[in-house]
């Protein structure tokens, strides 16, 4: 398995500091940058500040994780991920999920009430149709597309990841999806998400790359604060904050050694402290650079 690790970008990272992380991170060999949908907040929009970095390196990867689907346009989604990709071939990394998980912008992405799922999964099967098969038609219940014809199509062709830890989302990942990222879990849950995951595709007559399974992870700067706890208790109250957030790098390579052992290879890492995002992109860049593979 390729490991690699990626920087996340954090709620308070405002528009005004990506070229400086832009930089730093193309110069340092730091394989990718991810962008969270969070609307309200300071945040650069996911396309948008795809789009930026990718404009200002000729290396540095980028990634959503995770930007919601239903209540978007599949084929509009499409075409702005066929743009990028002509833009930065290889280098766009899309992570989709079912809503999100701040429940003031959940009204953002309408959809028919408790079709929320079903949405998402025409959603992903018009939006692979559309990337990848040129001008195909579609007449579902949610969705009617006469001529899917968006271009120019990705090559290599782009992989679409989801996020999600329900059982309902390792079906249609398995079903729908190249790869998982997933969040908010220990490695004995990640391990059992990645089995459950290939084991759904196996049903659907699909495999799903050995590589293509990871985890969006937190490191503080020495300690887990109030508000840290109580993030991680709203989100897992049935787990210990410590197994889900670490305190520090040294626990966070401990959480790395359970969760490459669970099967997992992709690693998503954000600041949870205060420090600053340029120290905390040097520390990473001496922490974890020298575990890839």
């Amino acid at each position: 398995m390729k490991i690699r690790f990626g920087v996340g970008l954090g709620a308070t990272t405002a528009p005004g500091e990506l070229a400086g992380i832009v930089d730093h991170l193309e110069s340092s060999g730091v394989d990718s940058l991810w962008f969270s949908e969070l609307v309200y907040s300071p945040a650069v929009d996911p396309v948008v500040g795809m789009a930026y970095a990718l404009a200002r390196t000729a290396r540095l990867k980028v990634g959503t994780s995770v930007a919601v689907l239903p209540g978007r346009h599949p084929v509009l989604v499409a075409k702005q991920l066929a743009s990028l990709a002509a833009v930065a071939p290889g280098r766009v990394l899309p992570v989709f999920g079912l809503r999100s998980a701040i429940p003031a912008e959940r009204e953002l992405f309408v959809v028919p009430d408790g079709k929320r799922a079903a949405v998402f999964d025409e959603s992903l099967r018009v939006l692979r149709s559309a990337l990848l098969d040129g001008s195909a038609g579609h007449a579902g219940e949610y969705f009617t597309v006469s001529s899917a014809a968006v271009a120019p199509r990705p090559s290599p062709p782009l992989d679409i990841w989801l996020g999600g830890s329900a059982p309902a989302a390792f079906r249609r990942i398995g079903a729908l999806a190249d790869g998982w990222l997933g969040s908010f879990l220990t490695p004995d849950e990640a391990r059992a998400g990645r089995v459950a995951i290939q084991a759904a595709a196996a049903q659907a007559g699909r495999r799903i790359d050995q590589d293509h399974f990871g985890i969006s992870l937190a490191v503080a700067d020495g300690e887990l604060s109030p508000g840290l706890v109580a993030v991680a208790c709203r989100r897992r109250p049935d787990v210990d904050p410590a197994e889900l957030i670490a305190a520090d790098w040294d626990g966070l390579h401990r959480q790395l050694d359970g969760y490459i052992a669970a099967g997992l290879s992709k690693f998503v890492i954000r600041p949870a402290g205060g420090a600053p995002l340029d120290a905390f992109i040097d520390r990473f860049v001496a922490e974890l650079l020298d575990r890839q593979n």
